[in-house]
């Protein structure tokens, strides 16, 4: 017989049809009733188990974190919490597991400890629930972008060009590490390495979607991404996902349209068809947050979500934000941690205030100082900012950052100098500025920074299965 998804079978009529269920043990009470959970569902299904026909041999296999096959009538439930149970006729162990040495007991456990069992931690309801939101968020995109027109475009992984210019990226090489060839000078020389010329793992696949954008029109790249950043904070990872659409023909105006639209309609399918699981960490959110003081809470879950799909997103020019900021109540009062003036690099306490305080509502900053952003930002005419958009989320600050691109070569080949950015390696980029260019514009926004704003967990760590960061790469 097939045997059914528990997410199916909770949602099925009791009947007393003949079911099989294939699952792993999250608790056997009683000798009698066994939980059983198969990643379909936040919830389990009630095994009940009948004695006689169910050998004591294998009862005393049933523990936490084994996993069973069980077949049985699937009727209406006696007890609370469930529409239906399965009346067990037969049950079989597929894998035992040790109750001795099962490191997930049922009982809570930290966050920290879970990410030292992240082989097992996929079991525990609250990574269950993560990694289902998850992949909802990332079939939403690919929806999104190909209901549009879009083309999705698989960028080079291994890459020879730093684009965003921060130096901080994994060499890739076949050299022997003790003994590299040398050239005359004694550095290494890469002409004999694999690809003859020194290789790093990507930042960012950006440059090479703009090359797909002036040839398709519209395509995005959903890909992973690498910053050798020796960064240990909540907010970092050194091996994560990005969402990049390059758009041929757009504007800064379009560009800010299309990323609105974009973060509303992912956020609301993961609102249509992760109810459960989203009821499941808006409570646990709500329980971790009434141990902080009233002032330092944040929004509950689902009301923040909602707060974003129901607003229209404000939008002010970066000059119009300082503006704002040093009016504050906060920055009169010096309770920033960070100052305020023209020419910083907005932190993440000045976004929220804008977003959380001021507005109440998403914002997106455009107009930022040029010597703060990337060479390949569209320059403005007053000659001191360029056409760049930030979006800002609650709790979050910074969620997307994009621009409209410079298409004139004469200023990208100026701006790449000022900035110390060498020709040599991005002369195909330069190029497509002389054949046949046109505006564009682009965006890029981290899938772990989405799904820790979707999901309301406080530690990037905990929304990819297996993070990388300094000194772990254990699993």
């Amino acid at each position: 017989m097939t045997h059914r998804k528990v997410a199916e079978l909770l949602a099925a009529a009791p009947t007393s049809q003949t079911v099989t269920v294939k699952g792993w043990v999250r608790t056997f009470r009683s000798n009698r009733f066994i939980a059983l959970n198969d990643g379909s569902t936040i919830h389990n299904v009630q095994v009940v188990v009948d004695f006689e026909q169910t050998p004591e041999a294998v009862l005393k296999r049933v523990t936490t974190g084994a996993c069973l096959a069980v077949t049985g009538k699937l009727v209406a439930s006696v007890g609370s919490g469930q529409a239906v149970e399965i009346q067990a006729e037969s049950v079989a162990i597929l894998g035992d597991s040790d109750p001795e040495k099962f490191p997930l007991q049922p009982k809570k456990h930290s966050l920290e400890f879970l990410r030292e069992k992240a082989h097992l931690r996929p079991r525990t309801n609250t990574f269950g629930a993560i990694l289902r939101v998850r992949h909802a968020l990332s079939f939403a995109i690919h929806q999104y972008f190909n209901d549009r027109g879009f083309y999705n475009l698989h960028t080079p992984i291994i890459t020879a060009s730093d684009a965003e210019g921060a130096g901080q990226m994994f060499r890739v090489t076949t050299l022997d590490p003790v003994n590299p060839p040398r050239t005359e000078a004694g550095a290494v020389d890469y002409r004999e390495d694999f690809f003859g010329r020194s290789t790093n793992l990507t930042v960012s696949g950006q440059l090479e979607g703009e090359l797909g954008a002036l040839a398709l029109g519209l395509i995005y790249t959903f890909g992973p991404t690498f910053r050798a950043e020796n960064s240990n904070t909540p907010r970092h990872l050194a091996e994560f996902w990005m969402i990049e659409p390059e758009m041929a023909f757009y504007d800064i105006h379009d560009n800010m349209d299309l990323a609105e639209d974009f973060v509303k309609t992912v956020i609301r399918y993961a609102l249509d068809r992760c109810a459960d699981d989203l009821a499941f960490l808006h409570k646990r959110l709500e329980e971790e947050e009434k141990t902080k003081p009233q002032a330092e809470r944040a929004l509950p879950l689902l009301e923040k979500l909602q707060f974003v799909v129901d607003n229209a997103f404000e939008r002010l020019t970066y000059t119009e934000a300082i503006d704002i900021l040093l009016k504050s109540k906060p920055h009169k009062e010096k309770k920033f941690q960070f100052p305020v003036e023209w020419g910083i690099d907005l932190q993440s306490e000045h976004e929220r205030y804008l977003v959380e305080k001021h507005f109440k509502k998403p914002v997106i900053l455009t107009g930022y100082p040029k010597d703060i952003k990337a060479f390949y930002m569209k320059q403005n005419p007053d000659g001191k900012t360029v056409a760049a958009m930030d979006v800002l989320f609650p709790g979050i600050g910074e969620i997307i950052g994009g621009s409209q691109r410079e298409d004139d070569y004469d200023k990208l080949r100026t701006r790449m100098a000022e900035m110390h950015v060498p020709e040599d390696g991005l002369w195909w980029y330069l190029e497509t500025r002389q054949f046949g260019t046109c505006p564009h514009a682009g965006f890029g926004l981290g899938f772990e920074r989405l799904v820790q704003f979707v999901t309301g967990m406080g530690n990037i760590r905990d929304v990819i299965p297996f993070p990388r960061t300094p000194k772990n790469a254990e699993f």
